[in-house]
């Protein structure tokens, strides 16, 4: 069975060890894309993932946009029961 735990642990210390490589990263294709489509677009992306990384890095998110949102987990759903079908008399 997976240790979801431990799998996070291990990319935690991973983003915090390589945190400049990821960012430089981060810069690269936002530069490419930008390019493309436009650095308006682009540039709000790249901050929210700069400060994902260095939450997760350590240091000091830059403001709320740093702030990784977790969605609330939701049950699964369970279908209504089917009413019994009852055949037609002859």
């Amino acid at each position: 069975m997976v240790d979801f735990g431990e799998l996070r642990n291990k990319a935690e210390g991973m983003i915090s060890e390589h945190d400049d490589k990821i960012k430089q990263g981060i810069d690269k294709v936002g530069d490419f894309v930008g390019k493309k489509i436009g650095h308006d677009k682009v540039n709000p992306i790249e901050e929210k993932l700069r400060g994902f990384v260095d939450s997760i890095g350590g240091d000091k998110p830059a403001g709320p946009a740093a702030d990784p949102v977790t969605p609330p987990v939701t049950p699964p759903v369970t279908p209504p029961p089917v009413p019994p079908v009852t055949p037609p008399a002859v």
